[in-house]
């Protein structure tokens, strides 16, 4: 199942694609549906509720109609994990961590799949971490790693844009990984049942259609079930949450010359099996 958040003639839903184009809404189907994924994640066993309401129904708009939004507009929080891949350990010089490395990016630079990057004003470094990531579907506190897959509401990509001037202002990396603008998600959840097993997909970042990022997701270091047990010993992971899982090397800061995203730049994200997210970049108005 594969589910997108739109907004279509000043209102915004819930979308269940029935191809790679056509959707059912679920507003359409059940008015009385949620209408965010927030609050559909929310319901008990909400997707055998989804399955049921469209079972037979046809395709009401395409993705042509519609704009996406991000998937989950109002995440209570965007956890990262740094330099998860080993490639990006050796180009950024930090090597293997002991514990992930997380750090948090708040929805405010949240944007859809398509949606243009913003390259601010104040820098040009703006670069480019593609990345898979998951979305919590069921919440927990001291989650054991062979429990973690009972979590997971289903599989996004995101694409980590940052400032990367901005990101070392501080020993922190939030600052550079919060500008307006900078994070597009989607272009759907995709359940596990459909994805599969991550580990036998790859991951490829473009920028205007020469390759920059390649990986065997199988190659991050610390898994997606050992991220979800270090999390949920922080705080109750809740449905809604966001966990983006590393990005490989080849990001744009750690090249010789450094190859920065600029205004009239394409970049793209694909997932093998899940999709592809696509997003030119414009310049701060």
């Amino acid at each position: 199942m594969r589910i997108i958040a739109y907004s279509h003639i000043g209102s915004d839903g819930l979308g269940v694609m029935v191809d790679d184009k056509g959707f059912v809404s679920l507003a359409k189907a059940a008015p009385d549906m949620p209408i965010t994924m927030m609050e559909l994640l929310g319901i008990n066993d909400w997707q055998s509720e989804v399955a049921s309401v469209i079972k037979g129904k046809e395709a009401d708009l395409t993705l042509e109609d519609v704009q996406l939004l991000p998937l989950v507009s109002n995440t209570p929080v965007l956890w990262c994990v740094g330099v998860n891949y080993k490639e990006h350990q050796d180009e950024t010089g930090r090597g293997a961590q002991e514990e992930p490395m997380f750090f948090i990016r708040t929805n405010h630079g949240l944007i859809g799949a398509y949606d243009p990057i913003i390259r601010p004003n104040i820098s040009h470094q703006l670069d480019f971490e593609g990345e898979l990531a998951i979305i919590i579907g069921k919440g927990g506190r001291h989650i054991a790693k062979e429990n973690a897959h009972e979590h997971i509401a289903g599989y996004t990509i995101f694409n980590d844009a940052t400032i990367r001037d901005w990101q070392r202002h501080t020993i922190q990396f939030c600052p550079g990984k919060n500008f307006e603008g900078t994070g597009p998600l989607g272009p759907w959840m995709m359940t596990p049942d459909e994805f599969g097993d991550p580990y036998k997909q790859t991951l490829t970042t473009k920028l205007n259609e020469e390759t920059v990022q390649y990986t065997s997701i199988a190659d991050m270091d610390h898994k997606i079930d050992k991220q979800i047990e270090y999390l949920s010993t922080i705080h109750t992971l809740r449905p809604g949450d966001i966990i983006s899982t590393g990005t490989p090397g080849g990001v744009g800061s750690r090249r010789e010359p450094q190859l920065w995203m600029k205004p009239g730049d394409t970049v793209t994200v694909e997932v093998s099996n899940l999709g592809i997210i696509e997003n030119k970049i414009e310049q701060e108005k």
